[in-house]
């Protein structure tokens, strides 16, 4: 009787028990590691919101704020059937939740092809914005893409300009009627008599307005160097001049000054004339840079008392570490336009995600960057703008002047009281 040989190959079931317990490890150790990094990372935040001060829910703020009326009442009408309006396109339809959703994980948004092809070819980029209070318009944010390469004509780029003090009787900008419900009176005598404490400047000062460019269609060539946002900007210094406030203007224009001029170094360029403009005036205090934004007129212009005014966006650069400062000026200013003229601010918005996210805000506590109009405005609606913000910027103005010069505990006037 012959017995079969049985042969056991130890070493290929080694092997595989090997391959296993290095699998084993490695998802053993992927698992760790993403522990910790969760852990990690909530430590970080509980650490960021107790030395910030800001809580949890601040991001769903700055989404609360974005939202609009139809978007909250259909949200509602979830849970409440009543509040839904038959006939009308729903918010949560199939549609727009598969348009929205796909938007936010692709940045690609199908009402809008440029953004296809934003991210890969530069000046086309959009710098994104966070609502920072009750926005009017709904969702709508300032839309602010660069210009194309051919815009700057380099047998064209206008006179250098320079900073100048506006003096009084200066002549102002042919504008349209004067602005309705100004309360504020020219100040007797003015509250910053001798002293110039308002600088205007802008950082894109070439940019401009199709309805001043005859000819011109495309909302990506409206740039021009003598019609654009800088006399926008000269109106607004004018006006605070009669409002009481001593204002200086820098119409400096960057193409034609700096040599080899890149647009994405604008905020370098305008630093610099922050810096001379305060070494040649040293009482000044308030910062202002003018802009223009890239949105087209539906989502730009309010009527207000039967005339149109060129809607504005304050810009607050979210990289500033001490942007809630800047936020705060903003803020006041803020809310008198919105006293005074309902429906001309769209609200303040926070930039840092792409860009410059800082836009000089920490040269001073009291600066902002404010968007006036967009594309499609007239000058004449951005000059009515210009003089409603100079009425509630002098109101503000004003108000802190006020408080500084009140006499402090201690000083002399107590001294003498107290004697």
């Amino acid at each position: 009787m012959k017995w079969s040989a049985v042969t056991f190959h130890a070493s290929k079931f080694r092997k595989t028990g090997q391959a296993l317990g290095v699998y084993s490890k490695t998802i053993s150790l992927l698992m760790i590691g993403s522990l910790i990094f969760f852990i990690a990372l909530g430590l970080l935040g509980y650490v960021q919101s107790r030395v910030s001060g800001s809580s949890p829910n601040a991001s769903m703020k700055g989404l609360a704020a974005s939202v609009s009326s139809r978007f909250f009442m259909d949200m509602m009408g979830l849970e409440v059937p009543g509040l839904k309006e038959d006939g009308k396109t729903f918010t949560f339809s199939q549609s727009n939740v598969s348009n929205f959703l796909f938007a936010l994980v692709t940045d690609f948004n199908p009402k809008d092809p440029k953004t296809m092809i934003a991210r890969e070819v530069p000046g086309m980029v959009q710098t994104r914005s966070v609502p920072l209070n009750g926005a009017v318009g709904g969702i709508d944010a300032p839309e602010d893409y660069s210009p194309r390469s051919d815009v700057f004509n380099r047998d064209n780029l206008g006179e250098a300009g320079g900073i100048t003090a506006i003096p009084t009787g200066t002549p102002a900008p042919p504008a349209g009627p004067a602005v309705p419900g100004s309360t504020v009176q020219t100040a007797q005598p003015p509250v910053t008599a001798g002293r110039n404490v308002a600088f205007i400047y802008q950082s894109h000062n070439q940019e401009s307005y199709l309805p001043e460019l005859p000819g011109e269609k495309d909302p990506d060539k409206a740039y021009d160097p003598q019609k654009n946002v800088t006399q926008v900007g000269l109106r607004l210094a004018q006006r605070l001049e009669k409002e009481g406030i001593g204002a200086v203007h820098s119409d400096k224009n960057y193409p034609a000054i700096e040599k080899g001029f890149n647009y994405y170094y604008s905020y370098k360029y305008s630093l610099k004339t922050l810096q001379e403009a305060s070494a040649g005036h040293p009482d000044l205090k308030y910062f202002f840079d003018i802009h223009r934004d890239s949105q087209r007129r539906d989502k730009t212009t309010a009527t207000i008392n039967g005339k149109t005014y060129a809607q504005v966006y304050f810009i607050i650069g979210g990289k500033n570490p001490n942007y809630k400062e800047n936020y705060e000026f903003a803020e006041r200013i803020d809310k008198v336009l919105q006293a005074k003229f309902p429906g001309l601010s769209k609200g303040i918005h926070a930039k840092s995600g792409e860009g410059n996210g800082v836009y000089n805000q920490t040269f001073s506590s009291n600066s902002a960057l404010i968007e006036v109009g967009g594309v499609d405005n007239t000058l004449e609606e951005c000059y009515r703008t210009a003089d409603a913000l100079a009425i509630a910027i002098a109101e503000v103005v004003m108000n802190a002047e006020k408080v500084d010069a009140k006499p402090g505990p201690g000083t002399p006037e107590d001294m003498k009281k107290s004697s």
